[in-house]
């Protein structure tokens, strides 16, 4: 299908995500272990579909957005390998409301996009009125509380991590040419801080991104760069069937705050012998 645009709404064409990490035994990636948790089969992480937005994002706003503007995406289906999959986004009054569907019209994920930081973003809101867990309800995450926090974690993507993204990426564009981070890279690189922050939960356990947003605060983020990350724990919570996350990663370089990316990780229950 070809890219449409209209005065309400842009459309745009199908493409093809890679399941960049199947070969990660044990975890959500891997079809053995995605099937016997009740998917389709190893998921495509949910980073690789910001990047599809990010050619309607530029024309909108330039490339300026790439140093204060913002993404903010809530998953409501993983997908697998090379699943067709099309992203819309509709203007409204301060902000562009973003969708993605597979080709059988399934909502993979929605949220919302900006130039500046929004108060009204997709995860903003969810995190505003997503009930936090009783004490003593969880069981993985039982350790962990509202405030741990990290501090100078150092992270940092290699070039050659960038040019082995290029080969796969859905949308390859001028900026990451000269050294540009594509979101998916920037929480690759938030990535980098899960062991500290989740130093305190319980293994073995299967988690998968419930939402990503990411916040350029005085960006772009740039390949080779070193940036010291702190992490911080905002919410816990819990539904049937997981145990939910809420914290924040926030980078820094020369002491100036350059993005942060909010995550809601979900934690599986079936993953965990303490839910047998």
């Amino acid at each position: 299908m070809n890219e449409t645009v209209s005065p309400e709404t842009w459309t745009g064409p199908f493409r093809t995500p890679r399941n960049m990490a199947a070969e990660a035994k044990g975890s959500i990636h891997d079809d053995a272990t995605a099937t016997k948790l009740g998917f389709r089969g190893g998921t495509v992480a949910g980073s690789i579909h910001l990047d599809q937005f990010v050619p309607k994002l530029l024309e909108i706003y330039g490339d300026a957005w790439f140093e204060r503007g913002g993404l903010s995406l809530y998953f409501t289906q993983a997908t697998v390998d090379r699943e067709e999959v099309q992203c819309a986004a509709a203007p409204s009054e301060d902000r562009l409301r973003l969708t993605m569907h597979n080709r059988q019209g399934a909502l993979i994920c929605q949220g919302t996009a900006s130039a500046n930081r929004d108060a009204a973003s997709e995860l903003a809101k969810r995190f505003e009125t997503q009930t936090a867990s009783a004490p003593g309800t969880l069981r993985i995450l039982a350790a962990m509380q509202v405030g741990d926090e990290n501090r100078d974690l150092p992270v940092r993507v290699a070039p050659e991590t960038l040019a082995r993204t290029q080969t796969v990426i859905t949308e390859w564009l001028p900026a990451y040419e000269t050294g540009t981070l594509p979101p998916s890279l920037v929480i690759h690189m938030a990535h980098m801080t899960r062991e500290a922050v989740m130093a305190k939960s319980t293994r073995p356990q299967v988690a998968l991104y419930g939402a990503l947003e990411v916040q350029y605060l005085a960006g772009p983020l740039k390949v080779g760069v070193d940036y010291l990350a702190r992490t911080k724990v905002l919410k816990l919570s819990e539904s049937p069937k997981t145990e939910n996350i809420w914290y924040e990663v926030i980078f820094a370089e020369g002491g100036r705050d350059i993005a942060r990316v909010l995550y809601f990780l979900r934690v599986l229950k079936g993953s965990s012998p303490l839910w047998a």
